[in-house]
């Protein structure tokens, strides 16, 4: 991976060399599935869901400073810590999570193109899936000419979402009764049917039982402990510290731009759909909103445009998000099974299975059918996301690992309490499923308790198992020799036995950096090494 020089001349350049994958990780966090979730949310329980979103980036913001800790302290992203970490077949069995979390996520940004080149220039869905697959590879080859343009890319896509909803965002509410009661926060959106504008419940109720917290994609966290490795900085404490606060301010000011597009896009649809004064058509599209539909929502801003307008910046969501994805896809192919491959060929591969499923749902049910596969796909995410966030904190708490850039004490305590929290979630939502699934079946019950306890148990067993034995399992000898918080360590200081175990890229970065300048690293005793 090339890697990019920091611009020592000022704080202000200095801190540009470090922009980049925080801009590249927050486009998840934008993407076709999580506006969805946004539009239901919105429209079906007004403002009481904001408080969902903030606590979201905010696990967001400590868990992607975690990621990317990981690659500037140790010098290797993190499916390259599970292979080194855990036995092979659990390694293989990670590494299929990892590639079907990147397929599931591939599947709304293949709906969302599709509902946008519908708008655009009336394509049928299905037409709009086919094409789907080519434009990324486009976009992809257009990077190939300049490595730095990636970020900037990325940056020109999401723009259109940041302007369109500036205006509809800060709209005010209509009522004292709306300022009254609106920002309160909801707890029993988990277990309760939202608030309907229709008098026979709305189809796409499911959305908001969609545990809201799955912002942070699995995906991103393989990712953006990539991305910070391609950064050359200094390998002494002062240089990894930097480097870790730097990421740190970007990643958070990159979030910060994601959670206001997402409060705006909550807080525009909540306003119309919670009008009194609403359409009798509106109020239909409301209890119905998909991304095909919301046009309608900026029509008092942007006229006969707003169609035009809310396809560009949703194809701009789908596009930015695909690439993300892609590269992401590729690091994970690496890491675990020390296979590369060129982005267009991995873009392609990612996408010809993602576009099956929807094509099959374009077709046969059109844009509701399609939605809905979002919402499943959106599930998918969000049980998957244990299977790395689990590692990544075992791996970020182990000074054996770390150093002392290990995790302190309250981020350690406040990370795994959001994550058991999120995993809790996750079951309480496969419990009330299989109860409400039970009681609603058309099987006779004997039937219904049995094709649960054949398929339904095993499968969430087998879930808790994997669970427990990766946040129980004791941690693997170690293989590389990592800075510390005070010193770093040189290959001509450590014993003969210990040679075999020096085998990391920041090992190899360390010698290169001794020949270039000896007085930039300070031995540490051997003693401070286990």
């Amino acid at each position: 991976m090339p890697r990019v020089e920091i611009d020592e001349t000022s704080r202000w350049r200095k801190m540009l060399s470090y922009v980049g994958p925080g801009i590249l990780v927050s486009v998840a966090y934008i993407d076709p599935g999580n506006l969805q979730t946004d539009l239901q949310s919105g429209a079906d329980h007004k403002f009481e869901l904001l408080w969902i979103v903030l606590v979201g980036l905010i696990f967001a913001l400590i868990i992607q400073s975690r990621s990317a800790n990981l690659g500037v302290a140790t010098g290797k992203h993190l499916s390259e810590h599970c292979k080194d970490e855990y036995p092979k077949h659990i390694n293989y069995s990670l590494w299929f999570v990892a590639e079907v979390v990147v397929i599931a996520a591939d599947i709304p940004q293949v709906i969302g193109t599709a509902f946008a080149l519908n708008l655009l220039f009336n394509i049928p869905i299905w037409g709009g899936v086919l094409l789907a697959g080519l434009n990324t590879l486009l976009l992809l080859a257009l990077q190939r000419y300049d490595k730095k343009a990636r970020a900037c890319n990325i940056c020109s896509t999401v723009s259109p979402w940041r302007l369109l909803h500036w205006r509809d965002g800060t709209c005010q509410p209509r009522s004292g009764q709306d300022r009254k009661g609106d920002v309160r926060p909801a707890v029993e959106w988990i277990s309760s049917s939202p608030r309907c504008h229709c008098s026979n419940g709305c189809p796409n109720h499911a959305v908001i039982k969609v545990p809201l917290l799955h912002f942070e994609l699995l995906h991103n966290l393989f990712l953006h402990s990539a991305l910070v490795m391609s950064r050359k900085i200094s390998h002494t404490v002062h240089g990894i510290n930097t480097a870790c606060r730097y990421f740190l301010i970007e990643s958070g000011l990159a979030l910060f731009f994601a959670f206001i597009i997402n409060v705006a896009v909550m807080s525009v649809t909540g306003t119309i759909c919670n009008d009194p004064d609403l359409s009798s058509p509106n109020i239909f599209r409301c209890a119905n909103i998909t991304l095909n539909s919301a046009s309608f929502l900026l029509k008092d801003a942007l006229g006969k445009w707003s169609s035009k307008v809310y396809a560009i910046s949703l194809l701009a969501s789908g596009q930015s998000s695909t690439v993300t994805g892609t590269y992401a896809g590729q690091y994970i192919m690496q890491g675990f099974l020390d296979v590369k491959m060129e982005p267009w060929l991995r873009n392609l591969l990612t996408r010809s299975i993602a576009i099956t499923p929807s094509l099959v749902a374009a077709i046969i049910g059109g844009s509701s059918g399609a939605s809905r596969l979002i919402i499943i796909a959106s599930m998918i995410l969000s049980f998957a996301l244990p299977f790395a966030l689990i590692p990544l904190l075992k791996f970020t708490s182990s000074k054996n690992k770390m150093g002392h850039q290990k995790n302190s004490l309250p981020v350690t305590l406040i990370s795994w309490a959001l994550g058991f929290c999120f995993i809790g979630n996750n079951l309480y939502f496969l419990s009330t499923a299989l109860i409400d699934w039970l009681r609603h079946s058309s099987l006779p019950k004997i039937g219904s308790i049995c094709i649960a306890a054949i398929f339904f148990l095993p499968g969430m067993m087998l879930y808790v198992g994997l669970l427990i034995y990766l946040t129980l399992r004791k941690e693997a000898t170690v293989k590389c020799l990592l800075p510390s918080a005070k010193n770093v360590i040189t290959t001509d200081q450590i014993p003969s036995e210990w040679e075999l175990h020096v085998n990391s890229p920041r090992t190899q970065e360390l010698e290169e950096d001794i020949k270039e300048d000896p007085q930039s690293l300070h031995p540490q005793e051997i003693k401070n090494y286990p």
